[in-house]
């Protein structure tokens, strides 16, 4: 998957974006305010030297308010993060929330088909299809995006697909209204939710010919980068990056953190492409693998959850299109089951998202913001025993209120623009209640043997698995009209 150059300075953007995330126990948040979209593009990146880690001057992190978030009530944030669905079309018709069953097709109304969540389609989700799909803020591009795959992306998941899924956001909450912060892919949309940037510079595809997602990579390896003119996408620096991250600012606070993957290469393990941990202690100390070890590692008397947590999947437990099991409920079910039936549950947030849209519909134009997005919706579901219960928001949110509540909550300070305009995600909580007792939900897998198939796919040599690169340098036409 790819990224994209886009649309309008940043500080006129944060100008205009001075949302105010609201709090309660209402079932519903005010609407988003309609945004449109600016013609004009953001300043580009400075260009790489071929095989050396693109250095860019970074903006000096700016404190946040010394009051915790919640008042100290959360000690403990995890990150559960699966792969490539749009709000349209994996809550399709779910109560509350903005959704359509018709898609807009250059004007013609196409009708959305029910598709099952392990279907064997996987719809083109590069930066040039995000470019045709949006069509200047029309979101009518859809079917004429191509790319690498004819599978046309006019589907929905059932709800009995994602049965957990839909039992989990409306026992607590779910956003119709948060925005990837980047407009490509996996690669940057995992660095913005760790780092809450990618370095500045517009990254859109796993290394070609590695095994991994970063430093640990093979000389020659690059990441993909859309050019000034938008119509190119040319290899660019070693993806190994020099940048600072919400794990570093943690160290420097004496705080814990851990990144859960299937092992220290997979792709999904952002913290590979990031230089400090990497080439530090961190990287034995705080990658954890395999990934099944959160449902073991919290529970117990000595059970241990690190104050921040990222949980990355197994390929057949991702939701990513076209992966041939629907285990993915059931796995984050069961991510969560842990974590609610341990002595950790009275003072943690638990976050679920999916990192990109994955090629599929959606109806709702992004807000443009700066030249790396916001890109199209995703699903996002707050669990804690603060969260309010029963609650759709429609307050924007992007991957930076992540980082941004992880900041509040901890004194951080703020990494990049994402995080420093994103909102708090405090419209999902009421910190005035009493912390909610957890009930367990209904998963028939639950231990990590229960997760472990003969014949699983090897995330360290998946390569170019998801985020194969461009077929074409030129990808970004404007589609016909």
């Amino acid at each position: 998957m790819r990224n994209v150059m886009r649309n309008i300075a940043a500080a006129l953007a944060i100008a205009s974006w001075g949302l105010v995330a609201c709090s309660g126990s209402t079932t519903s948040a005010p609407n988003a305010p309609n945004v449109t979209p600016s013609p004009t593009r953001g300043t580009p990146a400075p260009t790489p030297t071929p095989g050396t880690t693109l250095h860019v001057p970074i903006a000096v992190p700016s404190p946040i308010a010394q009051q915790p978030l919640g008042g100290g009530k959360i000690a403990h944030v995890v990150i559960i993060i699966q792969e490539n669905r749009s709000f349209d079309n994996l809550f399709n018709g779910f109560p509350g929330a903005d959704t359509v069953r018709t898609a807009d097709d250059m004007g013609t109304s196409v009708p959305l088909k029910a598709a099952n969540l392990n279907a064997s389609l996987d719809p083109a989700h590069d930066h040039g299809t995000w470019y045709r799909s949006w069509d200047g803020g029309r979101m009518d591009g859809f079917a004429t995006a191509g790319g690498r795959s004819s599978t046309p992306p006019f589907f929905y998941v059932p709800e009995s697909d994602a049965q957990s899924y839909w039992n989990m956001a409306q026992s607590y909450g779910i956003g119709d209204r948060m925005f990837q912060s980047n407009t490509g892919g996996s690669f940057p949309a995992h660095l913005y939710l760790i780092a809450g940037q990618a370095d500045l510079s517009d990254i859109i595809t796993v290394p070609i010919g590695s095994n991994g997602w970063g430093c640990a990579d093979p000389p020659g390896s690059r990441v993909y980068q859309v050019q000034p003119d938008e119509a190119d996408e040319v290899a660019g620096p070693f993806p190994c990056f020099n940048l600072p991250s919400i794990g570093q600012e943690m160290d420097a606070r004496g705080l814990q953190w851990r990144y859960y993957a299937q092992t220290p290469y997979s792709i999904w393990d952002e913290y590979e492409a990031v230089q400090y941990v990497y080439g530090g202690p961190d990287w034995t100390a705080k990658i954890v693998s395999p990934e099944t070890r959160i449902l073991t590692d919290p529970g117990g008397p000595s059970g241990t959850l690190a104050t921040v947590t990222w949980v990355t999947p197994s390929w057949e437990d991702s939701d990513h299109p076209g992966v041939p099991t629907d285990d993915g409920p059931q796995w984050v079910a069961s991510v969560v089951n842990a974590i609610g039936e341990s002595s950790f549950w009275s003072s943690t947030a638990i976050f679920i998202t999916w990192d990109d849209w994955g090629g599929w519909y959606d109806h709702v134009a992004p807000p443009q913001l700066d030249s790396m997005g916001l890109g199209f919706r995703v699903p996002l579901i707050v669990i804690s025993p603060y969260a309010n219960s029963h609650y759709v928001s429609h307050v924007v949110h992007e991957d930076g209120s992540i980082l941004h509540f992880i900041e509040e909550a901890f004194g951080l300070s703020t990494l990049a623009a994402s995080d420093a305009r994103a909102d708090n995600l405090s419209d999902f909580f009421n910190f005035d209640q009493a912390p909610a007792p957890f009930s367990p939900f209904a998963t028939s897998l639950r231990r990590p043997e229960d997760f472990k198939r003969p014949g699983a796919v090897d995330l360290s040599r998946a390569g170019d698995l998801d985020d194969p690169p461009p077929a074409s340098l030129h990808t970004t036409e404007k589609p016909a009209r």
